[in-house]
Formats: structure tokens, C-alpha cells, sequence
């Protein structure tokens, strides 16, 4: 009987151990590849009931609607980065030769302003002096700067070559998840409900609810504010208002990322002597397109959930603080699975306490 006994738990011993020298190793096989599959589980996803009309559309052919619903998402990223790269370079192009013209002129005098500014402003017009006085200094720092920072570029070099090869690998498994995606989900979900039971159900459907929230509480939140910041590029004179516009919408995708581009086009029209249409912009910035991201992302976000904004807010920047940029969707995710866990815990430690409460007195 002992040995019987013993027998069987050296044998749980072994094949624990197997199970986790064999988990070990897969990590360290599918690691490098971890973020692509996030990425594509969460594409796959949000754009499952486009994917359900194509199947119809196509009779049911999942394979062929996998890779027409590949191909317009393939689309759907490659053609606006190539117009805005198209766009970015004739603008550049005009950016160098207004900067060059405004050199030419010889001494620049900041407006009072900006040369006002304690510490910046005197900084800000000897570097300007520096620059008009003797223009080949602008290429000997340029070079100077080439040189320092020249291991800098390759790594951003070298980091668009890798996010280029991951967007790959996200695209090819999404394909995978469009044509299979019911059988994962089914396997999936019977493995968790041998290990949670039915309550699985409940932490999967705050992991979906919260997962489209984010996603359309995101891009509604960077589309309005492109839209009202390219408002502002118009008024106020700026050229090219539809690329600004378009650039704004991209970097406000990350949280905060929208003042860096209205601030510096205020900043820049103010340098420019149009003191006027600078601090317009910086106040039409401030208190639209700002409150634009403060309006319409807490209510996409808290209309489609049961939580907080503020714990939605710690959600995407812890996430994207621990995760890089898919940890917008994983922490607002994370915070969603553990509200879930703690309302349940909430209601079932509540049960017996309200039974009690309602019981009559014996």
C-alpha cells in the first residue's frame, strides 16, 4: 500500500516537472513572437463582425474570407503610412527651405514673448544669433550631432525594422485566428473550465468588453482629436492642416501624444513672429482638443464597462509603461479580469450575510 502510495507520487512528481521543463522551453521558443500573437488576437477580435459578413457574403468559405479580411487589413495599415510618408516628405522638404529662407535674413529677433521667457528666452535667441550669424555652424553641429547620436539612429533604425517584422508575423497568425478562431476559442475555453469552472465565462467577457471599449474608446478619442486640432491648423494659418491633422491622429493613439504636435506648431508660429495665431493655437489646443480626449475617451470607455475611468487611465499607461505599446489594451485588460474576480467575491461573500439579514428571528 505504501509503495503503491509512493509510487504515485514520484510518478506526479516527474510529469510535474516534465510539464515545466517542457513550459520553460516552449516560453523560450515563442517568446520573441509573444507580442505579434497579442496584437493579432486583439485585431482578429475587434474586427470579428466584419469577418462574420464576408463569410456570408462568400458562402461561408472560411479560408477565402480569412484572406480577404487579411489582405483589407494588410491594406488598411500600409496605405495610410505610405500617403502620410509621401505626404511627410514634400512637407519636409518645404519645412528646409522656410527654415533656410528665414536664416538668410540674417539676425533674428525672437518676439518679446518668447525672448521674455526667463532662462529659455535668452538661450533660445543666442542660439538663434549663433545660427544667423555664421550658417556653417548649422552643418558643423548637424554633423557634430550625426556623430553623437549616430547609434541612436541605428537602434530607431533598427526598431522600425523590427516592429515592420512583427506587424508581419501579427498579420500572418491573424490570418490563422480568422480562419480558425471558433475551434481556439472552444479549446481554449474548455481548458480554463477544468481549471476555474463555469465563472471563466464572467472573466472572458469582461476580457472582450473591456478589449473593444479600449479599442474604439482609442481610435474615437484620436480621430476627434485629429479632426478638431486640423480645425485649428486652418484657422490659424498653418500650411498643410490635413497632414498635421492626420499626423495628430497617429501620435494621439498614445496617451499625451497629441500636445507634443499642436504645442510644437503653436510654438513654431510664435518663433515665427505670428505671435497671434501661436497663442491661438496653443489655446484652441488646450481647451478643445485636449477636452476633446478627456470627453469622448471616459465616455466610449465607462458606457461600455462597469469600471472607473481612473482605473481605466492606470490601466493604459501602466500597461504601456510595462508592456510597450500593446500594454494599452493588456492593462486596462488586467484591471478588468481582476474587477470582474472581486465583484464576484463581493456577491458571494455578500450571500450569505443577506440570507442572515432576511431570515426571520427565532
Amino acid at each position: 500500500m505504501r509503495y503503491g502510495v509512493t509510487e504515485r507520487l514520484s510518478n506526479r512528481v516527474v510529469l510535474g516537472l516534465l510539464l515545466g521543463g517542457l513550459l520553460l522551453l516552449t516560453h523560450a521558443v515563442v517568446q520573441p513572437f509573444v507580442v505579434p500573437v497579442v496584437w493579432a488576437i486583439i485585431l482578429a477580435y475587434t474586427t470579428w463582425p466584419l469577418l462574420a459578413d464576408i463569410r456570408r457574403l462568400l458562402g461561408g468559405r472560411r479560408t477565402l474570407a480569412a484572406a480577404v479580411m487579411t489582405a483589407l487589413l494588410t491594406a488598411a495599415f500600409a496605405l495610410p503610412t505610405l500617403w502620410l510618408a509621401l505626404l511627410l516628405r514634400a512637407e519636409m522638404a518645404d519645412a528646409y527651405a522656410a527654415v533656410a529662407a528665414l536664416l538668410a535674413k540674417g539676425p533674428y529677433r525672437l518676439p518679446d514673448v518668447v525672448a521674455g521667457l526667463p532662462v529659455v528666452g535668452g538661450w533660445l535667441q543666442g542660439l538663434l544669433d549663433q545660427f544667423t550669424g555664421d550658417p556653417d555652424a548649422i552643418r558643423h553641429q548637424l554633423a557634430r550631432w550625426v556623430e553623437t547620436r549616430a547609434a541612436e539612429v541605428l537602434a530607431i533604425v533598427g526598431g522600425l525594422g523590427r516592429n515592420v517584422a512583427k506587424l508581419g508575423f501579427a498579420l500572418v497568425t491573424v490570418f490563422f485566428l480568422y480562419r480558425d478562431g471558433e475551434d481556439v476559442l472552444a479549446q481554449a475555453q474548455r481548458v480554463l473550465h477544468r481549471f476555474l469552472g463555469a465563472r471563466v465565462d464572467r472573466y472572458l467577457a469582461a476580457v472582450g468588453s473591456m478589449t473593444m471599449a479600449v479599442v474604439w474608446g482609442l481610435v474615437a478619442t484620436a480621430l476627434a482629436q485629429g479632426f478638431f486640432a486640423g480645425i485649428g491648423y486652418w484657422w490659424f494659418g498653418l500650411e498643410a492642416p490635413v497632414l498635421l491633422g492626420a499626423i495628430t491622429t497617429v501620435v494621439a493613439l498614445l496617451p499625451f501624444g497629441a500636445p507634443f504636435v499642436w504645442g510644437s506648431a503653436g510654438v513654431w508660429l510664435i518663433a515665427s513672429g505670428e505671435t497671434f495665431d501661436g497663442v491661438g493655437l496653443l489655446l484652441w489646443g488646450a481647451l478643445v482638443v485636449s477636452w476633446v480626449d478627456n470627453l469622448v475617451r471616459p465616455m466610449v470607455i465607462s458606457s461600455a464597462t462597469r469600471i472607473s475611468f481612473l482605473l481605466v487611465m492606470f490601466g493604459v499607461l501602466g500597461g504601456l509603461a510595462a508592456f510597450g505599446l500593446v500594454g494599452l489594451f493588456i492593462g486596462p485588460v488586467i484591471l478588468a479580469v481582476l474587477m470582474a474576480v472581486w465583484r464576484e467575491w463581493i456577491e458571494e461573500s455578500a450571500g450569505p450575510e443577506g440570507q442572515r439579514a432576511d431570515s426571520p428571528e427565532q
